[in-house]
């Protein structure tokens, strides 16, 4: 989704895209111990616009009006993983080449969140000459990560200083809720959504990260680490790391027993003790299944959940039943105690039970 409010020209020469050496996706063979060492979250991160694996419609947006010295101030939003922080980086590395580390400010407005900050290494910053050898830009970049962590007043500085600075500044607000970014900032940048990865998108990168490390998954463990990413590539790549540390051959079972995620096999199961044994007979298997696998029961809850739309029910049934897993999962996020959440989630599906009864009569 794109959201354009406004943009700004760049009152400079005109800006040529510059094509990166390597891409970030490529491994050169013969790499040292310490790159083998990275975390693939960063071994693998996008090193040009090209490189990023979805939302090609924002990319190639911001792909033009980089390529176009249209550059305006940026605000990407969106949940974490899908590529806001590595589509910006992308960019500075266009613009500034071998330049690239003296052209950009990169804050975690989650660590550097007051005012103070504002007032002094932005400004700083922003104010300041910039020397752009080698660069295709004399325009500097500011990037602030988790900007919806800053104060109010911090945020209110800061209008301030993106009015006063953006002749040769230009600034990116990275942020998973933009609600909590004020009206005053988001009607000063270019409004960019990032929703969660396509399962196609997180598969593609995936199958690529495991030729190139040369890996042995199944394709049950390949639809298990997709399923559970839930749109997050950073997420899939921690999971498929992990896993491969762990176990040799990438399974599903592998991969659930490395997350701790309850297997759909018991899933399955659980759910057939809920629909079908008495209170306390469910209540003594699903403790007993908890303590001897080691699962959480707001990861039960939430696959369990995912379940009930698969069973088939009357409609006002599965909504009522579904409303219930929300209220205990959101009392399970509190740290409610987990032996009287598990008495109501057995205690849902009871009345569900008796709904389907009642209805089938």
């Amino acid at each position: 989704m794109v959201d354009v409010i406004t943009v700004m020209d760049i009152d400079e020469n005109d800006n040529q895209s510059q094509k990166p050496n390597n891409k970030g996706k490529n491994v050169v063979p013969g790499t040292p111990p310490e790159v083998k060492a990275t975390p693939w979250v960063e071994k693998y991160r996008p090193q040009s616009l090209a490189d990023v694996a979805a939302h090609r419609d924002i990319v190639d947006t911001i792909d033009r009006l980089t390529s176009e010295n249209r550059l305006p101030h940026l605000l990407l939003y969106g949940p974490p993983g899908t590529g806001k922080t590595s589509t910006i980086l992308a960019v500075a590395r266009k613009l500034y080449g071998a330049q690239f580390h003296n052209m950009i400010l990169e804050l975690n407005a989650s660590d550097d969140r007051g005012i103070d900050v504002v007032r002094q290494q932005i400004q700083d910053f922003a104010s300041t000459q910039s020397l752009s050898f080698g660069a295709k830009s004399s325009v500097k970049l500011v990037l602030l990560d988790e900007a919806d962590a800053m104060t109010k007043d911090a945020q209110f500085a800061l209008r301030r200083v993106i009015e006063k600075y953006t002749r040769n500044t230009r600034f990116a607000l990275i942020c998973n809720h933009v609600n909590k970014i004020i009206p005053a900032l988001q009607s000063r940048c270019t409004r960019f959504r990032f929703a969660p990865l396509d399962t196609v998108h997180v598969s593609e990168r995936l199958r690529h990260v495991i030729e190139v490390e040369g890996l042995d998954v199944t394709g049950s463990g390949l639809a298990a680490l997709v399923r559970l990413s839930n749109g997050d590539m950073r997420k899939a790549l921690n999971i498929l790391q992990s896993t491969h540390m762990a176990s040799k051959q990438i399974t599903e079972e592998a991969v659930y027993l490395c997350t701790g995620n309850p297997l759909p096999k018991d899933i399955e199961q659980i759910s057939y003790w809920l629909l079908n044994e008495p209170f306390a007979a469910a209540f003594r298997r699903i403790s007993d299944i908890k303590t001897r696998k080691g699962l959480a029961l707001i990861d039960i809850v939430r696959e369990v959940t995912m379940f009930v739309f698969k069973i088939k029910m009357p409609s006002d049934v599965r909504v009522q039943l579904i409303n219930d897993l929300a209220d205990i999962e959101y009392r399970l996020s509190f740290g409610c105690n987990d032996k009287l959440q598990l008495g109501s989630l057995i205690s849902s599906f009871t009345k569900a039970r008796s709904a389907l009864v009642a209805a089938a009569e």
